[in-house]
């Protein structure tokens, strides 16, 4: 019985994302860009776009295009 208790702590061990890796923020933050209409730019937004938010933390910003 005590071996399933080892075995259970070693799966949520495994199953545990790691330090750093912030996938659920990410997807989050993604899934928060579209709701407001904007897409997800690696470098920068365009001339006819403006910066609503950030996608990552590593610079991928969330832009959509200007309201006149």
């Amino acid at each position: 019985m005590r071996l399933h208790y080892l075995l259970f702590a070693f799966l949520i061990l495994f199953l545990v994302p790691a330090p750093g890796n912030a996938f659920i923020q990410r997807t989050i933050q993604k899934l928060f860009c579209r709701l407001r209409g904007g897409r997800c730019a690696l470098f920068s937004c365009l001339a006819r776009e403006e910066q609503i938010g950030q996608c990552s933390s590593r610079g991928r910003k969330c832009c959509r295009t200007k309201k006149k």
